[in-house]
C-alpha cells in the first residue's frame, strides 16, 4: 500500500471531525461522512444514541447533585466561602450537563431537517410511481417518529431551567452574602427543587425509552432494507 493511499482514510476522518466541530459547513461534513459509508439516516441514528446517552448522564447528575447540595449545606462547621465554592462547582457541573443535552438535541434536529429535505427532493427522481408512493409513506412515518422523539426530548429538557434558576440565584446570593441566613434560604429552596428533579428524571426516562424504541425501529428498517437487496 502506498503512502498516498494510506493517508486517504485519515484525511476523511479528519475532515469529518473538523466539520462536526463546527469548523466546516454541513455539506462538507455530510460528504466526508458519506466517504466513510455513513448517510444522513445513519448520522441521525448515531445522534439519537448520543442524545439518549446525554439524557441518561443528566438524570444521574441531577439526582446526585441534589444530594451533594444537601450534604454541603447540612454539614456543621466549615467556612461559608468553602461551602459556596463547593456549591458553585456542583451548579456548574449541572449546567454543563444540561448544555450537553441541549446541544445533542439540536444536533438530532439539524440532521433530521437535512435528511427529510434531501429525501423529499429525491422523490422526484423516481420513474416508478409505486416506489415513489412507498418512499413517500416511509418519509412521512419516519418524520412523524423523529418529530415525536425530538418533542419528547425537548419537553424533558424544558424542566431543567426551572430547576437550575433558583439554585443559580441562591448560590449567587450566597456568594455576596456569606452568612447563615443566605445558607438557610438555600436549604429551604432544595426542598422545592427535589420535586422538580423527580419530575425531570421521570420525563427523561420516558424520553430515553422513546429513543430506545426509535433506534430499534430505525435499525430494524435498515436491516430489512439490506435483506431485501
Amino acid at each position: 500500500m502506498s503512502f498516498r493511499r494510506s493517508r486517504r482514510p485519515l484525511a476523511v476522518v479528519a475532515l469529518a471531525a473538523i466539520a462536526a466541530a463546527g469548523l466546516g459547513c454541513d455539506a462538507i461534513y455530510y460528504k466526508a461522512m458519506r466517504k466513510l459509508g455513513k448517510e444522513k439516516r445513519d448520522i441521525l441514528v448515531s445522534r439519537v444514541k448520543d442524545a439518549r446517552a446525554s439524557q441518561a448522564d443528566a438524570q444521574a447528575e441531577f439526582k446526585s447533585a441534589l444530594e451533594r447540595f444537601q450534604q454541603i449545606v447540612q454539614v456543621e462547621g466549615g467556612s461559608l466561602e468553602d461551602k459556596y465554592q463547593k456549591l458553585n462547582g456542583e451548579l456548574e457541573r449541572s449546567e454543563d450537563r444540561a448544555k450537553t443535552v441541549k446541544d445533542r438535541i439540536d444536533a438530532v434536529r439539524d440532521v433530521s431537517k437535512d435528511l427529510f429535505k434531501e429525501w423529499s427532493n429525491e422523490l422526484g427522481k423516481y420513474s416508478d410511481r409505486a416506489l415513489r408512493q412507498e418512499s413517500e409513506r416511509e418519509l412521512r412515518e419516519t418524520k412523524r417518529r423523529t418529530d415525536a422523539l425530538i418533542a419528547s426530548m425537548a419537553r424533558a429538557h424544558a424542566r431543567v431551567e426551572p430547576i437550575l434558576q433558583p439554585l443559580r440565584d441562591r448560590v449567587l446570593f450566597l456568594k455576596h452574602n456569606l452568612n447563615a441566613r443566605a445558607l438557610g434560604a438555600l436549604t429551604k429552596e432544595l426542598g422545592a427543587v427535589r420535586t422538580g428533579v423527580d419530575e425531570l428524571v421521570a420525563d427523561m426516562q420516558r424520553s430515553i425509552a422513546e429513543a430506545d424504541a426509535f433506534i430499534a425501529d430505525m435499525e430494524r428498517d435498515e436491516a430489512g432494507a439490506a435483506g431485501a437487496k
